[in-house]
């Protein structure tokens, strides 16, 4: 191609985007009143007016001023809108700029026009150098930046009115905010590199890229939500010194912070001031407006702490997709000070006063915020604040040390499923808990006995059928495994097919999650691996970063046997719901046999699946300090021929009593603890069960003996 051709493209595509995100500032300013943009409501936030004039002046201070023989559009400007550059000469004080009545609204206007005339030109002759093109890119970023800022400090304008005005109908935003998916991540740690690299824009605090050594950490997949900040301020978390850092206490006490900035208690409960004017408190949202201190002081009372930037990093680096929230919602508070990276070089020229000058005394966030410009952040992105500040859109993840934290949520959830089973007559657990790390070992341990058919029956019948039915995905298509486990058997669809968008397994126990998803995505560099940590009994739609392709459900291994048939019909119901129109799913069952065959698979002459089923109680034991005696349980496994259906049980073998926290539950001599029920199906009932969740039956594929099968529906 003609290098003439290429530039003169170049230069449309940075003319393109230099009106796209000029365009922004104007349009959040265009519905307001000129009193609105004239006012400075504290000293810390500026007019609408003067940042919609400082962004041009930027522009020209920075890029056209140094053409030979330029003339300012006004020599007054630069003194005006100058933020803190001390090498371009005197400005006005940043807490004085909602003095200045003039230049009007309407000379502000008309001096962008004249800027974004001037700078179509320019671009249109061509940026001449690498200094150049960084510092047009680097306007570009400052001017997101200042519409963050325009609504930040809007924002506490109008909070400051009596009337508590709306600045909009609605409050502007580029993405949609994410449901909670619940749990902890947890990772490894080692050496790891954080920062920017050579390619592409960063600030120059971003870089250079280097090696840090992080340990094993956890970081909570949502945000803290507003209902948790109530429980935290019910608990007289404002008022109770244990949680505090000496600074942030003597804010507390100074300024008499009881809530976060803008939040009110009413008669009605709690009420927040937003961009769309008074509101309700959403308990389920994140909550926003609270400062360093704030954040820190609820970790501790959480038992809780917060991550350091290169952890944070490190996550959004490594698996964003199991977080909600990461970047559209509010900045995330990090215990990291800002100071510079190792090797540290701020930008030439005038820009080296961007950043580096206030790597003093301020925290670090990272994410973005719903008022961050598409397209701005990047999971390297360092955004600072004072500690003691709360008009920015700024909230808290929580972090803990080492991957113990990973579970926690399940524990919870493990805890109040062992009171309720041990509470019933007769007594049950789920089987979803034997999968702990020690459960998976023996699962896959007993998938390799000779009794247990189910699994190599499966994965036999897979590689039968699945060349076909991988003929039906479409292009892009998204394949959903429910409770992944291991994800062996995934290995045999993804060969099936070469034009899958993404894989997203779906696992309650984190830390089988996290290393199943290493290995496909070593194994499959090229696919899409997005992990979440959750129970498929309550899905979550795949995020936006999977595609719009056709979703693939795909739950093998007999797994639907261990639900209630009730269970089961919700479970297809709801993934027929998530998975959306049109999409598939690939079922695996097992067949009703003789009984003799069914009691053998489950009841080995290992003992390996005994251990099994006695490691859910070492786990109950281990995570909620429990006193089980899992040695004086014997394991028995029950043909159920009314149900269709074999059994699992724990059954005593001498009367005892154990206990969680302090409640004791009594179990007499050769009382059971039922743990799992696996029914076992027929074409006729597996069609049932699929047409009463909505799905059609397109293909049920019979294996050889001893008998699986895999059905194929069709939503």
């Amino acid at each position: 191609m003609n290098s003439t051709v290429r530039v003169s493209r170049r230069n449309d595509g940075e003319i393109a985007a230099y009106r796209r995100i000029r365009a922004r500032l104007p349009r959040l300013a265009a519905t307001l009143l000129a009193e609105d943009l004239t006012a400075q409501s504290m000293p810390d936030a500026s007019p609408g007016k003067w940042h919609l004039a400082h962004v041009s002046w930027f522009f020209e201070a920075m890029i056209l001023s140094k053409q030979a023989g330029y003339t300012p559009v006004d020599d007054r400007f630069g003194r005006l809108f100058n933020s803190y550059y001390e090498a371009l000469g005197e400005r006005i004080a940043r807490g004085e700029r909602g003095l200045m009545t003039r230049p009007s609204l309407d000379e502000v206007m008309a001096y962008r026009d004249e800027i974004d005339r001037r700078m179509e030109a320019r671009l249109a002759q061509g940026l001449d150098d690498d200094l150049a093109r960084y510092l047009f890119e680097l306007g570009l970023h400052h001017e997101q930046q200042h519409q963050e800022l325009f609504l930040m400090d809007l924002l506490n304008l109008m909070a400051c009115s009596p009337l508590d005005p709306a600045a909009y109908d609605v409050e502007p935003r580029d993405e949609a905010v994410d449901s909670g998916q619940g749990g902890w991540v947890s990772f490894q740690g080692g050496l790891c590199e954080i920062g920017a690299g050579q390619e592409g824009f960063a600030f120059d605090n971003e870089r250079p890229a280097h090696k840090v050594w992080l340990e094993p950490f956890s970081l909570s997949a949502d945000l803290v939500t507003s209902e948790d900040w109530i429980a935290f301020i019910d608990d007289g978390g404002y008022r109770r010194v244990e949680f505090w850092l000496s600074d942030g206490w003597a804010r507390v006490k100074a300024e008499g912070w009881s809530a976060p900035l803008y939040w009110r208690e009413e008669a009605a409960g709690w009420s927040v001031m937003t961009l769309a004017g008074r509101r309700p408190v959403d308990p389920a949202a994140p909550v926003r407006h609270v400062s360093f201190y704030e954040a820190d002081a609820f970790a501790r009372w959480s038992g809780r702490r917060l991550p350091t930037e290169a952890e944070w990093e490190q996550a959004a680096r490594a698996d964003p997709a199991a977080f909600s929230n990461l970047t559209g919602e509010v900045w995330q508070w990090t215990a990291s000070a800002y100071a510079p990276y190792p090797g540290f070089r701020p930008t030439e020229g005038t820009a080296a006063e961007y950043n580096g000058k206030f790597m003093a005394n301020q925290m670090v966030l990272r994410g973005g915020a719903f008022a961050t410009p598409e397209g701005h952040a990047r999971s390297s992105y360092r955004n600072f604040y004072y500690p003691h500040q709360r008009w920015m859109f700024a909230g808290v993840r929580l972090a803990a040390d080492g991957a113990q934290a990973a579970d926690a949520e399940a524990r919870d959830a493990f805890r109040r499923e062992m009171i309720e089973g041990l509470s019933h007559r007769p007594r049950t657990l789920s089987p979803k808990w034997f999968y702990d790390a020690e459960g998976s070992r023996l699962f896959e341990e007993i998938t390799r006995l000779p009794e247990y058919y189910p699994t190599r029956q499966e994965a036999a019948l897979l590689r039968r059928v699945a060349p076909e039915w991988a003929k039906r995905f479409g292009p892009g298509a998204v394949l959903v495994e429910l409770g992944s486990g291991a994800s062996e058997k995934t290995r045999i669809v993804l060969n099936a097919t070469s034009n899958l968008a993404a894989y997203v397994p779906i696992d309650i126990s984190s830390t089988a999650l996290q290393a199943a998803a290493k290995r496909i995505r070593a194994d499959y560099p090229g696919l899409k691996v997005l992990p979440v940590v959750g129970d498929f009994e309550h899905l979550a739609p795949p995020s936006a970063e999977a595609g719009q392709g056709r979703r693939i459900g795909f739950f093998p291994g007999s797994t639907i046997g261990n639900l209630t048939p009730e269970a089961a019909v919700a479970l297809l119901r709801s993934s027929r719901e998530v998975l959306g129109k049109g999409s598939l799913f690939i079922l695996g069952v097992d067949l009703v046999k003789s009984p003799e065959a069914l009691v053998a698979a489950y009841d080995d002459a290992q003992g390996v699946t005994a251990a099994f089923n006695r490691n859910l109680l070492a786990r109950a034991n281990r995570e909620l300090g429990m006193d089980f005696t899992p040695e004086a349980f014997a394991h028995a496994a029950v043909w159920n021929a009314e149900q269709s259906r074999i059994e699992m049980h724990l059954r005593a073998t001498r009367s005892m009593t154990v206990h969680l926290d302090k409640l004791a539950f009594h179990l007499g001599e050769g009382e059971t603890i039922h743990t799992e029920s696996s029914r076992k199906f027929d074409e006729v009932s597996v069609k049932a069960m699929a047409e009463a969740a909505g799905w059609r039956l397109a293909a049920f594929e019979i294996g050889e003996a001893p008998s699986v099968a895999l059905a194929l529906l069709v939503a």
